[in-house]
């Protein structure tokens, strides 16, 4: 097995559309994330390196250890794409149980939940054509066909040095609750290392989650939209079952610190700069009055004077 870079906490970021860019990323790790993963990017596009795609994989040695995460279901595309990126990347995520529609369609992401052979033949690829950890994301199964375990087998079997476990089907989208019981499955199923995925909230859940499955690592999606201090707040509850909080005035901070990294790193846009004003104040006292004050505004001068009012 290919060496693992060194996690400074077990708690990781889940890969998120138009979420987890550099700038959030790099925000994460500032609260002690003990990894940082891209969005999901297409392979067929990275291998004809497309630069809108390539744009989305930027990276910073700030950030590492890092993932990049692919989706595609062509096994030289998938093997080109990883090669590609391998430069920057700590690891390569291969992405199996995305449940978009639209991903789907092209018969990627969770549409290969249906097909475990056609997984094999993609890991397979992609470990030979690369000298950086390969880890996979699946999720528990798709719809009433649960196979998480046979899936995560075969990928052990054909040279993954990690699995993901979401404990959703590919139907429930994310809804209903996360079958932790499918982790832990999984886990007591192969020898490499497993990472828990679905319904970690805070320090309690991740501690619940550590508990229930015995999975090695544990991942954060939704309750990190906005709100990056929750690593922080995890890591102090593993650590000391100690519960911390932030101020709304160090959420606002956070925002802005967000905004100057948009910038440094060419990515800050007035769409993106209001879609996150309204993740780092939901729950705010007066925030549903805020977005809509936000979905009428147009330049950034006006996010900004609205931001410093609240």
């Amino acid at each position: 097995m290919v060496k693992f870079p060194k996690f400074k906490s077990r708690v990781f970021l889940a890969p998120m559309a138009d979420i987890t860019n550099i700038a959030f990323r790099i925000l994460c790790k500032k609260y002690g994330v003990g990894l940082v993963s891209t969005e999901l990017l297409s392979a067929n596009a990275i291998s004809r390196k497309n630069k809108a795609v390539m744009k989305l994989g930027l990276t910073d040695k700030k950030e590492r250890p890092n993932v990049v995460q692919l989706f595609g279901q062509k096994n030289e595309n998938m093997a080109e794409a990883a090669k590609l990126m391998q430069k920057n990347f700590d690891i390569i995520d291969l992405n199996f149980g995305c449940p978009s529609k639209k991903i789907m369609a092209q018969g990627s992401g969770g549409a290969l939940m249906k097909r475990p052979s056609k997984i094999g033949e993609i890991v397979k690829a992609v470990k030979g054509a690369v000298k950086k950890p390969v880890s996979v994301k699946i999720r528990k199964g798709f719809d009433r066909k649960i196979n998480a375990v046979e899936i995560a087998k075969i990928c052990e079997e054909n040279g993954v040095d990690m699995i993901i476990v979401h404990g959703r089907t590919i139907g429930q989208g994310y809804s209903g609750k996360a079958d932790w019981e499918v982790i832990k499955n999984v886990k007591n199923a192969v020898k490499i290392p497993v990472v828990g995925n679905g319904d970690v909230i805070d320090g309690m859940s991740a501690k619940k989650m550590f508990e229930e499955t015995g999975c090695d690592y544990m991942m954060v999606g939704r309750a990190a939209i906005g709100n990056p201090f929750i690593f922080k707040q995890i890591n102090e509850y593993l650590k000391t079952g100690k519960m911390i909080e932030q101020t709304k005035e160090e959420r606002i901070k956070d925002y802005f610190e967000y905004i100057d990294l948009a910038r440094v790193y060419g990515i800050f846009n007035v769409l993106d700069a209001r879609k996150k004003a309204q993740e780092f104040t939901k729950g705010f006292v007066g925030s549903s009055k805020l977005r809509k004050k936000l979905n009428r505004v147009k330049k950034w001068e006006e996010i900004e004077k609205l931001m410093k009012e609240i």
